[in-house]
């Protein structure tokens, strides 16, 4: 198996990937990691770390070749390959590949995974671990062009070979999403749908979301939306600005960080348009859509319209909806229409995937 990994500056793909190894190797599943990044520096001695973009772009298209030729000679002997590169570039020569497609042909990789992360997660780690200026409106491009570049390089390569954009979120449940998605093929595929933004101060919601979202976790390969949330930012810098604030505070990585209030509003409208785009394409990846529809403490259903509309892409893209709907509120046509299946509780939505999977 040969999976091509890529990402932004700023996911810090090297660290994770490793954790995927580690939890492959637990799995008797032998990986070798090929970090392009590294093997362009060991064979660049003169360059010094963080400037390997800064020489000419014909020495750094002969250095890439020259690592991606050992890359694909090693390709031959592991019995599974990760290789950790981009599928793009943006410095001062402007935006460019960081592949060649001849050498990606060569490659013959089985599967393109785009990892991503929050625009708040990027910013703390390019400020504590690279010295590369950026505004949030620069990670918010820099990611898409990322996730762009990957599905066409892909797509270019071969049509049928699998593509997936996962996010980093909490590494314990997503590792092993990953490692799933790679060697767990026959595993169905289930994207998680359920309010976000609306039940944000909603604690007991929350709480009750969180449970479904990690029961459906041991059950299914899961696509989840709210390992990347950051809809909420917008509002809090309406708030900040209202409070007499110029900045936006807020705990990534565990440690708490300001971002500047005017970026953060400037990008609102890429967050939302980037969140439809994304949750679509997650539910396009996947073999079914599995919908929590939590009860608020007045008994009301808590939908959101972006859960009425994902539940509608997913039913005109001929995947399988399930619906959980735990109110006693009964749910709207435009639910039962696009519905498989209707559940009143995650307990009995379990029991009908059980009962499914012993036939």
């Amino acid at each position: 198996m040969i999976v091509v990994v890529t990402g932004m500056v700023g996911i810090d793909k090297k660290s994770y990937l490793e954790r995927v190894c580690e939890y492959a190797g637990r799995q008797g599943k032998e990986v070798l990691l090929c970090n392009v990044g590294d093997m362009m520096y060991a064979e660049a001695l003169d360059v010094r770390p963080g400037k390997i973009l800064d020489v000419s772009m014909k020495r750094l298209g002969s250095l890439r070749r020259s690592v991606f030729k050992d890359v694909i000679a090693r390709a031959r002997d592991a019995e599974n390959l990760i290789v950790n590169t981009h599928a793009t570039f943006r410095w001062r020569h402007g935006l460019f590949p960081a592949v060649d497609f001849d050498q990606m042909r060569q490659l013959g990789a089985d599967m393109y995974i785009c990892l991503i992360d929050g625009v708040i997660a990027l910013h703390q780690r390019l400020l504590t671990e690279h010295a590369i200026e950026h505004t949030l409106k620069d990670l918010i491009v820099w990611r898409e062009e990322e996730m762009i570049g990957t599905e066409m390089l892909c797509k270019g390569i071969d049509d049928k070979i699998p593509f997936y954009c996962l996010a980093r979120g909490c590494e314990e449940t997503t590792v092993e999403t990953f490692y799933r998605l790679v060697f767990e093929s026959r595993t169905k595929r289930a994207y998680l749908s359920f309010p976000m933004t609306a039940v944000g101060d909603m604690q007991d919601v929350r709480r009750r979301i969180d449970e479904f979202r990690r029961t459906m976790k041991r059950m299914f390969i899961c696509l989840d939306p709210g390992d990347l949330e950051e809809a909420f930012l917008p509002e809090q810098a309406r708030r900040a600005q209202k409070a007499g604030l110029n900045f936006v505070e807020t705990a990534v990585l565990g440690e708490k960080t300001r971002l500047a209030m005017d970026e953060v509003l400037q990008i609102e409208k890429d967050i939302n348009s980037q969140i439809y785009a994304r949750d679509f394409m997650l539910i396009d990846q996947s073999d079914m859509i599995i919908s929590f529809i939590p009860a608020m403490s007045d008994g009301r259903a808590a939908i959101s319209s972006g859960v009425e509309r994902e539940l509608q892409h997913a039913h005109e893209a001929a995947k399988e909806v399930y619906v959980i709907w735990t109110s006693k509120q009964t749910p709207s046509v435009f639910v039962t229409q696009t519905a498989t299946r209707l559940f009143s509780s995650t307990a009995e939505a379990v029991a009908f995937f059980q009962a499914r999977e012993c036939e």
